[in-house]
């Protein structure tokens, strides 16, 4: 699933929070902070980083496998 409807509430992914050095987050609402939870938090799925995909793994095939 690629939205939860239940979203993990961060500095992180709020729409006024900038992210800084470290795990500081530049708010236009509180100033500096550490990642932490507010209730002025509004989503912005624009700075969701989604994670990689796994390589496949294909060890576990032979090469007549690939001959057509």
């Amino acid at each position: 699933m690629l939205f939860k409807k239940k979203i993990l509430r961060s500095c992180d992914y709020c729409l006024y929070g900038t992210k800084l050095e470290g795990q500081q987050i530049l708010c236009a609402k509180k100033g500096v902070v550490t990642c932490e939870k507010c209730r002025k938090f509004r989503y912005d799925p624009t700075k969701r980083i989604p994670l990689k995909a796994k390589a496949p793994d294909f060890e576990k095939y032979e090469e007549s496998d690939f001959i057509l």
